[in-house]
Parts: C-alpha cells; sequence; structure tokens
C-alpha cells in the first residue's frame, strides 16, 4: 500500500501556525508565552543535539532555553538570556503524516515548552 505523501508545509506557514497555536492557548499559558520569546528553527543545532546527548535531530522538536519561573530570585545576578522557546520545523514534518497532526504536535510543543519555562520536568508535562 503506497503512502500518502506528507503535506507541504512552508516556513512561513509553519510560522503562522506556531502563531495559531499561540493565540488559542488556554488563558493561563496564554499569559505564561507573553513571558517567552517563541522562534521557528528549521533543525535544532549540532551542538544542542550533542549536549543533550541526542543521536538524531528528529529527537527534539522543540526546546526551553531560560531559568524556570520555579528557580528565579530577586537575589540571582543580573545578565541573564530572556527565556527563549525554539519550535524545529524539520523534525515535526518529517513525523506528522497530516495537516492536523502537524498543528496538534506544534499545539502540544508549544504547550510542552512552556510546562519547563515554569519549571516541569518531561515526565511531569501534560503532553
Amino acid at each position: 500500500m503506497a503512502r500518502k505523501p506528507r503535506p507541504h508545509v512552508s516556513p512561513e506557514e509553519f510560522g503562522a501556525l506556531v502563531e495559531q497555536a499561540l493565540t488559542e492557548l488556554p488563558p493561563p499559558y496564554a499569559q505564561l508565552a507573553q513571558e517567552v520569546s517563541v522562534v521557528v528553527e528549521e533543525e535544532p543545532p549540532p551542538d544542542v543535539l550533542e549536549e543533550l546527548e541526542l543521536e538524531s535531530a528528529d529527537d527534539l522538536l522543540g526546546l526551553y532555553q531560560g531559568l524556570a519561573l520555579s528557580e528565579e530570585s530577586f537575589f540571582q545576578p543580573g545578565g541573564q538570556q530572556p527565556a527563549r522557546i525554539a519550535i524545529y520545523r524539520g523534525p515535526i514534518l518529517r513525523l506528522c503524516d497530516t495537516a492536523d497532526e502537524i498543528r496538534q504536535e506544534i499545539r502540544d510543543t508549544v504547550v510542552h515548552e512552556l510546562g519547563h519555562h515554569i519549571g516541569l520536568d518531561d515526565d511531569e508535562m501534560p503532553y
């Protein structure tokens, strides 16, 4: 049985889907998303894969970088980078077979990475 071709999603369309996922977040998550820079990148950088000990770029759909809210303190030294979430287009597109799956995976990845922003570990995530 021949496999259906995967939908083509341009970088612009993918970015619009990430924006849509952000605007459709429930109020508590939407508030958190305003505190974080969310960017779309084509692939995870090799140094990030190495640091996380991942063998394949397909193992990383998104990445939170920054200090979790649960770790912030008035007494911390200045100079911290602002919180940032990268959503990786290539791995998500390779994982998903349909446009609906792509939309759902983007939403789940955004929520997952926002979970890291509030200090949740991977095993505590809703997705």
